[in-house]
């Protein structure tokens, strides 16, 4: 009991001394009938519209057929030099694709380059029925719903592999947006392949070489992902830009040409490097609070955070935005060794559901203390609780 109530008076001492202020985030006006810009270091989502709804992700759905291969090849079910029969059903589709023969036998990395640059929906069937648990492109989709649920793409149903039209195939941005920050997180070494700008596949279509994402070409720091088009989905892309060690993810679809889509896809990274900038609260070292220590040597312990407090903060407001409380889920008891974990550091931003959570660390180290130490406690807290003199425990 005692313990708690440490706990408590702990709590509410740190509390007082965190309140920052920040700038509160704008709006981003699009045309597009769906829109999500993520900061990707802290997941904050900058700006949405019409996230949550399933929409025809057209092209943009092979970002998951690719992440699909990502894992088998990063478990060793596949390389990148091993090739892969084409079917005559994979030959067949139309729309945009390699130009693949039913058939021939094409490399894995081909094929990852077949429908990241060329957006190949030849390709896309060719690793769909080398992966599929039946062998077809039908089992390889529901293979792909069944492991987007469990990465929590609610919003997602698969079809295909591909994006081909289908009245029940369907992504929402967000989700989009989450397999992207899944992609960069889990396959660094893969996502390069996003980056690529060309890629002239045996010499079958040199007019269809190119890239279709119009970031790329810009110099500014993209590095993927995917363009799509259908009838029914409109013009979108799923973007990823990076400058200065910050990357911003976006999702916009819905666009009315591919004109517009490039545009649009600019404003977007350069809104977010413009509008917004990361700020340090705290580094390494600086003294985020003085909390009382348990049956100690010392009455009180300077903590200090493990890494870097750091959140994104608009630049355009100066609004009170942000709360940063130091959370301490027991009382501080000594012995305490430099550098253990005693708390952390909760910073919730208003336009963000879930806090950045930083540990707190204790700065020095403090031995545990004698009789005298202990008497002096249960002395501070008797007279606490009997209503006397409060200030002397602070």
């Amino acid at each position: 009991m005692a313990k708690d109530f440490f706990k408590l008076i702990t709590f509410v001492f740190v509390w007082g001394l965190l309140n920052l202020t920040a700038v509160e985030s704008v709006a981003f006006q699009t045309s597009g009938k769906a829109l999500i810009v993520v900061d990707f270091d802290s997941k904050l989502v900058l700006a949405e519209k019409n996230a949550d709804a399933p929409l025809p992700p057209a092209s943009m759905s092979k970002i998951m057929t690719v992440y699909m291969l990502f894992n088998a090849l990063k478990a060793g079910r596949l390389s990148l030099t091993d090739k892969l029969p084409v079917s005559s059903e994979a030959a067949a589709y139309g729309g945009s694709t390699m130009f693949l023969k039913a058939g021939e036998r094409v490399s894995v990395e081909d094929l990852i380059r077949g429908v990241v640059v060329l957006s190949g929906n030849d390709a896309s069937a060719v690793i769909a029925e080398a992966l599929s648990p039946d062998g077809t492109e039908a089992g390889f989709a529901r293979l792909m719903t069944e492991r987007g649920r469990q990465l929590g793409l609610s919003q997602s149903t698969f079809r295909n592999s591909n994006g081909w039209p289908d009245p029940d195939h369907a992504m929402s941005v967000r989700d989009l947006a989450k397999l992207t920050d899944i992609i960069i997180t889990e396959h660094p070494k893969f996502y390069t392949y996003f980056a690529e700008q060309e890629f002239n596949f045996d010499n079958r279509a040199p007019a269809n070489s190119r890239n279709r994402n119009p970031l790329l070409k810009l110099n500014f720091g993209a590095d993927g992902l995917k363009t799509g088009y259908t009838k029914a989905a409109g013009y979108g892309i799923v973007g990823s830009v990076v400058r200065d060690d910050r990357r911003v993810i976006f999702v916009v679809t819905g666009l009315n040409s591919r004109a517009v889509r490039a545009s649009e896809a600019e404003r977007i990274a350069n809104w977010y490097f413009v509008q917004f900038s990361r700020e340090t609260l705290f580094e390494p070292g600086d003294i985020v609070a003085k909390v009382p220590v348990w049956m100690g040597k010392e009455p009180f312990l300077d903590v200090t955070v493990e890494n870097p407090a750091n959140v994104l903060m608009a630049v355009s407001s100066t609004n009170d935005d942000i709360r940063a409380n130091a959370i301490f889920d027991r009382s501080i008891e000594a012995p305490i060794i430099k550098g253990q974990q005693v708390g952390r550091l909760e910073v919730q931003l208003t336009n963000s559901p879930d806090p950045v959570v930083v540990p707190l660390i204790a700065s020095e180290n403090i031995e545990a203390g004698g009789l005298i130490e202990r008497v002096k406690t249960v002395l501070k807290l008797f007279v606490t609780r009997t209503g006397l003199i409060e200030r002397y425990i602070r």
